[in-house]
């Protein structure tokens, strides 16, 4: 399989489109919630932010009432963006942002490291990037449904779901593009459907139907997707009849290094010893607790 996970040039023309006739702003109203909150827990201004590919301008204000001024990047033409861009090669200097944020954008990248690094670059020391993508477990009940009816009426399967990103991957991600401090976290969020194909319509108008390099270039059979649906209701139904569809939503942060960061303390630099703090009595190495020996 090739290392080219999507084709971004289809993904940015879906994207378009999307917009262009009524992006939903269901899932990205909610990121756009928990952001602001976020953001509200740290005790700063910044002097410039950038809001990288976040599919609507909703990020607006949050980010606005944090910083001085605000460039907002998208991937598609939009009206009120300030540039418009790819992800993978982000049109900014070295050290020229103070806070750097993106909603619902990076799971469609293919070098989700090298587009940290760049991030990490763009920012100047003690800059904060925080950021939330879809991960793990999105979409998982489409995913299995609509192999198993393939398989089952054509004895093979083409990739129809987009992989995503476990979460542990992620939080490794981070680490190893530099930035300090890092924390991640994940919420997982079922949105509930009266049928497959009214999921299928809302990820048609967010710009997110199959952008696979290896998809199938021939129609999915209108019999699969009919069997799809079957085993969707079958397997993932709720008792009123309704079906979920999962959506894993990872957030990300990270801070640009700079000496005034807490650091963790040197191993055997402790002023206080943690069996005095818990009251018990201090096992050394070798010794066994209960101090029994065999």
């Amino acid at each position: 399989m090739s290392s080219v996970v999507f084709d971004r040039a289809l993904y940015r023309r879906r994207l378009s489109a999307a917009l262009a006739a009524g992006y939903p702003d269901f899932l990205l109203a909610r990121c756009v919630g928990d952001l602001d909150e976020r953001l509200s827990a740290v005790l700063r201004r910044f002097e410039r932010a950038a809001d990288l590919g976040t599919p609507l301008p909703l990020a607006g204000s949050a980010l606005q009432a944090r910083a001085g001024g605000l460039l907002r990047m998208t991937e598609a033409a939009e009206a009120g963006a300030t540039v418009v861009g790819d992800l993978e090669a982000l049109p900014f200097a070295a050290e020229s942002l103070d806070l750097a944020a993106s909603l619902l954008a990076l799971h469609a990248v293919n070098d989700l490291p090298g587009v940290l690094i760049q991030i990490k670059r763009a920012l100047r020391p003690d800059g904060l990037f925080i950021a939330c993508l879809l991960a793990g477990q999105t979409l998982t009940e489409l995913r299995q449904s609509l192999l198993a009816a393939e398989v089952e009426l054509t004895g093979g399967a083409s990739p129809r779901v987009a992989p995503f990103a476990d979460l542990r991957d992620l939080g490794s991600l981070l680490q190893r593009a530099g930035f300090a401090l890092p924390v991640i976290d994940s919420e997982s969020v079922t949105v509930r459907y009266g049928d497959m194909f009214g999921l299928l319509r809302d990820l048609r108008a967010m710009g997110w139907s199959n952008a696979l390099t290896e998809r199938s270039r021939k129609p999915l059979r209108r019999a699969v997707l009919l069997r799809a649906a079957e085993l969707y209701a079958e397997r993932f139904s709720d008792p009123d009849g309704r079906l979920r569809a999962t959506f894993e939503i990872v957030w990300l942060s990270g801070w640009a290094p700079h000496e005034s960061q807490q650091k963790p303390l040197r191993p055997g630099s402790a002023k206080a010893r943690l069996a005095d703090a818990l009251g018990v009595p201090e096992i050394g190495t070798g010794d066994k607790a209960g101090g029994e020996e065999r």
